[in-house]
C-alpha cells in the first residue's frame, strides 16, 4: 500500500559553530495545500525556497513549519568605538574637573559607559552560508513526517480494505436475492392487476406488459453493475502510489448515489437492513479518505 495519511509531525536540528537551527513540522489535513511558515526574522528571504521544499513533500493539507535558531551569535556582534566622541567626553570632563577645582580621575571605565561611545550592532546571518545547515534540518524534519504519514496511510488503507470486503460481501447478498425479489414483486402485481381488471377484457399480452413495466422499475441491475465497476476502481486507489485522496472521496460519494438509487428501489425489509449497512461502511469509509492525501 502506498497511500499516505495528510497527518504527521517531524523535528530536526542541525549544529554548527556553537549555534542551533530547528526544523518542526506539522501537518493535518485539509482539502488544499495551506502552507503557514515562520522564520526568524533576518530569514524572510528563504521563504520562497521553503516554500517549493513542502510542495515537494506535500500535495494538499494544512502544513505548518517553524524555524528557530539560538545558541552562540558572538561573531555577528560588531563592535564600535567613538575615539573622537569619548576624547570630547574626557576635555569636557577635565574642564568641569578643572572649574570645580577637583581633582580629575577621567578613567576608561567612565567612558565606556558614557552614551554611544561604545556601540554594539548585531550582524545578519550570510543566508548562503546557513542555508544548506537549515536544509538539512527541514529535509529531516520532512522526512519523519512522511514516515508517519506513510505508516499510517498503510493503516488507513488496510481499513478501507476491510470495509471494502464487507461491502462486497453485503452487495453479493443482496444481488443473489433480486431474482426471489423480482419474481415475487412480479407475481404480487400480476395478482393485484387481475384483481383490478377483472371486470375489464384486457389482452393477455398487454397485461403482461404492463407488470414488466412496473417490475423493470425494480431492476437494479444497471446499479450493481456501477458499484462493481466502483469497486474495482477503489481497490485499484488502494494500491497506487500517487496521492487519490480526492478521487477516493469522489468515488465514495458515487458508491452512495448508487446505494441510494438500490434502497429505493428494493424496498423489502431484509435489504433494506443490508442497504442501511452498505451507507454505514461507506460512511465510515468516507470519514477515513478525509485524511488521505
Amino acid at each position: 500500500m502506498a497511500l499516505k495519511s495528510m497527518t504527521g509531525y517531524g523535528r530536526a536540528e542541525v549544529e554548527n559553530q556553537g549555534r542551533i537551527w530547528t526544523a518542526e513540522v506539522k501537518s493535518v489535513n485539509n482539502r488544499f495545500l495551506d502552507a503557514k511558515i515562520k522564520l526568524p526574522r533576518n530569514y524572510a528571504a528563504l521563504e520562497d525556497l521553503i516554500r517549493k521544499k513542502i510542495s515537494n513533500f506535500h500535495q494538499r493539507g494544512r502544513v505548518d513549519l517553524i524555524v528557530s535558531v539560538s545558541g552562540d551569535f558572538s561573531d555577528l556582534v560588531k563592535i564600535g568605538i567613538d575615539v573622537n566622541l569619548a576624547r570630547t567626553y574626557r576635555d569636557r570632563l577635565d574642564e568641569l574637573a578643572s572649574e570645580l577645582n577637583l581633582k580629575s580621575q577621567t578613567e576608561l571605565s567612565l567612558l565606556i559607559n558614557l552614551p554611544d561611545v561604545v556601540t554594539r550592532e548585531q550582524q545578519p546571518e550570510d543566508l548562503e552560508e546557513i542555508w544548506p545547515l537549515l536544509e538539512s534540518a527541514i529535509d529531516d524534519a520532512f522526512g519523519q513526517c512522511h514516515d508517519m504519514r506513510a505508516r499510517e496511510g498503510e493503516a488507513l488503507a488496510a481499513d478501507l480494505g476491510e470495509r471494502l470486503k464487507v461491502f462486497n460481501e453485503v452487495l453479493d447478498s443482496i444481488e443473489q436475492s433480486i431474482p426471489t425479489i423480482i419474481a415475487d414483486r412480479e407475481s404480487v402485481l400480476r395478482d393485484r392487476l387481475e384483481k383490478l381488471l377483472d371486470t375489464i377484457d384486457l389482452d393477455p399480452a398487454r397485461l403482461a406488459q404492463e407488470v414488466a413495466i412496473l417490475v423493470d422499475k425494480s431492476d437494479v441491475t444497471e446499479e450493481m453493475v456501477r458499484l462493481r465497476s466502483h469497486i474495482d476502481q477503489l481497490g485499484d486507489l488502494l494500491d497506487s502510489s500517487a496521492p487519490v485522496g480526492r478521487k477516493l472521496d469522489f468515488l465514495i460519494q458515487e458508491f452512495l448515489r448508487e446505494v441510494n438509487t438500490i434502497g429505493s428501489k428494493i424496498n423489502d425489509a431484509e435489504n433494506a437492513h443490508k442497504t442501511v449497512s452498505l451507507k454505514s461502511e461507506l460512511e465510515k469509509m468516507r470519514e477515513q479518505v478525509q485524511n488521505i492525501e
